[in-house]
């Protein structure tokens, strides 16, 4: 090729590519246009590529926010992560993480799926956004007992899917009822219905007042102190772990009507929805005890997560 023609060809490259990327002209409509098939353009578009005519850059905060995401998916091996922008307004993180969560999971449901969920206000959030923004029909299922706290308030959208909840208290008041609450077929039903989900979704509780686990009345600030003195860092689904993710021993545990740890262990894509200076210490056991395939969390909480050794 001599340098006309050459010169005539990087001409045609970044005609085809201008069309292409910054008019989003069709392929088909770029070939008609310039009297040519649709497979030369598809060569010009790939030789544009290769020889940098056409370059492709990532935006200096999108970039950022991936490499944070990368990091966090090597140092806690996890499956994938999600980080949405810190808000400013501390007040409202829970929503700006259910937001986040809500898009994230959107796009990975498919039509008649199941969804196992836990209560808490950040997953609560997240299932109401869902409701209101993904079109398909999806059931969840809940994961632990205290029906009153998974039912929607009245301006929820989730009045619209199907609800699977536990028919029982969370915290029975023996062990001895505690198991046969777990034996009645009516909690069977719904403890299986958790192997059918695709997805399964889960706040972590912090060791502050502000915890739903007290917020609720489930325990006191007395049982909470208690908990901490053990060594607690924070809760999954009302399992209180240590700052390894290692289950605390106590009282209510054999009382408990909650899908056990082992068990979210066994489930696949077990999303977690926590962000918050006061939850790090609760998010990082949580990784550390591999319960989580998927962190959704903010920016902020992520390179804290980062910052801290092992």
């Amino acid at each position: 090729m001599d340098k006309l023609e050459k010169d005539f060809e990087d001409i045609l490259m970044a005609k085809v590519s201008w069309y292409y990327y910054m008019e989003e002209m069709t392929q088909q409509s770029i070939a008609e246009h310039l009297g040519m098939s649709r497979m030369r353009v598809i060569k010009l578009l790939e030789k544009a590529r290769k020889t940098g005519i056409v370059q492709f850059q990532i935006r200096s905060n999108q970039s950022k926010k991936l490499e944070l995401e990368h990091q966090l998916i090597k140092k806690f091996n996890l499956k994938d992560t999600f980080i949405v922008p810190t808000n400013p307004k501390k007040e409202e993180i829970n929503e700006t993480i259910a937001k986040g969560a809500a898009m994230y999971i959107g796009n990975r449901i498919t039509d008649n799926c199941f969804i196992n969920f836990g209560y808490g206000d950040t997953p609560s959030r997240t299932l109401n956004h869902l409701a209101s923004n993904v079109d398909c029909t999806v059931s969840y299922v809940s994961l632990t007992g205290g029906v009153h706290y998974y039912l929607p308030n009245t301006q929820s959208n989730i009045f619209s899917s199907k609800l699977y909840l536990m028919p029982s208290p969370l915290i029975a008041s023996t062990r001895e009822m505690a198991e046969a609450i777990k034996n009645e077929i009516s909690i069977q039903e719904v403890s299986n219905m958790t192997k059918l989900a695709s997805m399964t979704i889960i706040g972590i509780g912090a060791m502050n007042d502000n915890a739903t686990i007290i917020k609720s009345g489930i325990l006191s600030q007395n049982d909470f102190l208690l908990l901490s003195m053990k060594g607690a860092v924070g809760d999954v689904l009302s399992h209180f772990i240590d700052k390894d993710g290692n289950l605390i021993e106590n009282e209510y545990e054999s009382r408990l009507i909650s899908t056990s740890l082992s068990t979210i262990k066994e489930l696949d894509n077990v999303v977690g929805v926590a962000a918050g200076e006061n939850k790090i210490p609760a998010i990082r056991a949580v990784l550390k005890g591999s319960y989580l395939d998927v962190l959704i969390t903010d920016e902020d909480t992520a390179q804290s997560l980062l910052n801290q050794d092992d």
